[in-house]
């Protein structure tokens, strides 16, 4: 039977998982409780929230979540990270977070339903910002815009010149 501290745990991380657009598991073993707190501070400034788990009780959330494909990294000791907003940011404050402490191995990650491997965790974080992405797709598409504004403008600009040439000669 569970006892009540576990039913709140559970519905605990069971939110985590709802609210996060990613979570990066990694295993822990050999940090101690001053080296998780300042992990834990260094990623609360990215709004992302760290949180050392019991396995059985995460598998119970991430099913209560709908997030059941998390259940496949979690082995030994692992602490999460829950992320909200850009992953790829995410990703990178996780690794730059863990960098000092070599003892932290990252283990995968849960993007929606989809699970990558610490490789993919990598390659995530090299990933540019949202906001980056967003810029350069506007970019891309103004710039031929532009250009087409300018050639349209050219003929009619010649025109003015030409006009303009005349209206002196005739002054003159």
């Amino acid at each position: 039977m569970p006892t009540e501290a576990k039913r709140e745990t559970v519905a605990g991380l069971t939110e985590e998982a709802r609210g996060s657009t990613a979570m990066i598991v990694s295993e822990y073993r050999g940090l101690r409780v001053s080296e998780l707190g300042e992990i834990r501070r260094s990623l609360r400034k990215q709004n992302v929230t760290y949180r050392v788990v019991k396995n059985r009780l995460m598998k119970i959330a991430a099913r209560d979540a709908g997030a059941e494909t998390l259940g496949l990294l979690l082995e030994g000791p692992t602490a999460v990270a829950f992320a909200r907003g850009d992953e790829a940011a995410a990703a990178r404050a996780v690794l730059d977070a863990v960098r000092p402490y070599r003892l932290v191995k990252i283990t995968g990650a849960v993007l929606g339903t989809r699970v990558i491997d610490a490789g993919g965790v990598v390659r995530l974080s090299q990933l540019p910002s949202r906001d980056v992405v967003l810029a350069q797709v506007a970019g891309a598409i103004s710039a031929p815009l532009a250009t087409m504004a300018g050639l349209f403008d050219a003929p009619l600009r010649e025109i003015a010149g030409l006009v303009q040439a005349l209206a002196d000669r005739q002054g003159a």
